[in-house]
């Protein structure tokens, strides 16, 4: 028979056999076999074997087609999102050119104009530079407003001297801001002015960061190293803290915190302790509109916690693996109890402590859906079961108050991921 029709023949009898199921027999080799022209080539005979190994062929093509074809898709979309960001570059590109050649009239740039690190004011929409400038002017408040809390809790005259001189720039700069985006509006001044100005600013802020950068390192040199609180503000997959040491066996604990938090639904997750193999060794989680829960070797415990009302509360729960009895108290009064949480299963060492996110692997595998959103602060850590007096020490701040034996909150045993911030914080000083 011709060779084509012998190929034909083939590819015809392997989509005959390909109908009777998908198996994978593993590495194979293609058997065509020659069949009269009047012959019904699905029930013509082959070679003992041979069949199988049709199918098993055919299969196999079948998947690396589908495969490409996915492949081809993937790339497809991958050049789309290339070709897009590629005609905005040539877009701003574009854009750059004329506006400097328009300033420059055409002849090269002048030697010691320097790079625009705040964009150019006159080529920017006003309302993106009072946002880009406000942006920028907020976060230096924000550090303004640490530092004045902290010159609170150590009265100084030399900081609170700094504090009001800052103060005074900021409204200052600010004053400079709107006045130069009000004339952006009307479409007033020129391209020398926009440089005038865009130095003076760029002069301002720069000192104000240095001022505000060495008054922060003083700051942390003289407070002391429990004097702290972690920030989350948004909820995010990469912001969380991680606490350096592990968690030894313990056959009972208490762990207490600070939290404050207006999150909703749901604050998140505070602390998560994975081990390998278990990923919800200890887990304090409230997520959507569930109540908090305590996880203890994937057991719950519903927790009567209410503390999503943005002010700061104290949280302790105890617990011991004796019949797995459990204890929660919020700002030092016990609001519930319960039993049989994961009774006699000790809680095993060699973990992951992670704050501010849940883990769904030893020291990942974040979801943003269950991430912490507040301040947390004096997260500490028992092997034994507190008594109602310490933690009322603890919830008052009382000077008998204790300190974790297993995890004791200090600045020095804590790494920060993502952006998460540190502030001073001094408990009841916050909430009196």
């Amino acid at each position: 028979m011709p060779a084509g029709r012998a190929a034909r023949t083939c590819a015809l009898l392997a989509l005959c056999l390909l109908g009777s199921g998908a198996q994978d027999f593993g590495p194979t080799r293609f058997i065509c076999t020659s069949v009269p022209v009047d012959a019904d080539m699905c029930t013509a005979s082959v070679a003992p074997g041979g069949a199988e190994e049709l199918r098993s062929n055919v299969l196999q093509l079948r998947e690396t087609v589908l495969q490409q074809k996915e492949t081809i898709l993937s790339q497809k979309e991958t050049i789309r999102e290339l070709t897009t960001k590629l005609g905005r570059c040539e877009s701003q590109s574009t854009l750059d050119t004329g506006a400097g050649e328009a300033r420059a009239g055409g002849g090269r740039k002048q030697p010691g104009s320097g790079k625009n690190t705040m964009g150019d004011l006159s080529r920017t929409p006003a309302s993106e530079t009072l946002s880009q400038l406000g942006q920028t002017l907020q976060s230096l408040k924000t550090r303004l407003e640490n530092l004045e809390q902290y010159s609170r809790l150590n009265s100084s005259s030399q900081t609170n001297s700094l504090k009001d001189l800052l103060q005074s720039k900021i409204d200052d700069l600010e004053r400079q801001v709107l006045s130069r985006v009000n004339t952006l509006e009307e479409g007033k001044g020129g391209p020398k002015n926009d440089t005038e100005e865009r130095v003076r600013i760029e002069s301002a802020l720069t000192s104000l960061h240095q001022r505000i950068s060495e008054l922060e390192k003083g700051q942390k040199d003289n407070r002391p190293g429990d004097k702290f609180q972690l920030t989350f503000p948004l909820r995010t997959n990469y912001m969380y803290a991680k606490v350096k040491k592990s968690l030894p066996e313990m056959y009972a604990f208490t762990v207490c915190m600070w939290l404050k938090s207006s999150a909703a639904p749901g604050v998140g997750t505070p602390f998560s302790y994975a081990v390998p193999g278990q990923a919800n060794e200890l887990v304090l989680i409230e997520w959507g509109n569930n109540p908090m829960e305590i996880l203890i070797n994937d057991k719950v415990a519903k927790l009567p916690f209410v503390i999503n009302d943005g002010k700061w509360h104290h949280i302790c729960i105890t617990w011991t693996t004796r019949d797995g009895v459990w204890e929660a108290y919020q700002d030092g009064t016990q609001g519930g109890s319960g039993e049989n949480l994961a009774p006699y299963h000790p809680i095993k060492p060699q973990g992951v402590l992670v704050l501010g996110q849940e883990q769904d692997t030893l020291g990942g595998g974040f979801d943003a859906t269950q991430a912490f959103v507040g301040e947390l602060a004096h997260f500490n850590i028992w092997d034994r079961k507190l008594t109602p007096g310490e933690v009322y020490n603890l919830a008052t701040c009382s000077s008998k108050a204790l300190s974790g034996n297993v995890i004791a909150w200090a600045e020095s045993h804590i790494e920060i991921y993502g952006g998460a911030t540190k502030w001073t914080f001094e408990a009841c000083r916050q909430i009196n």
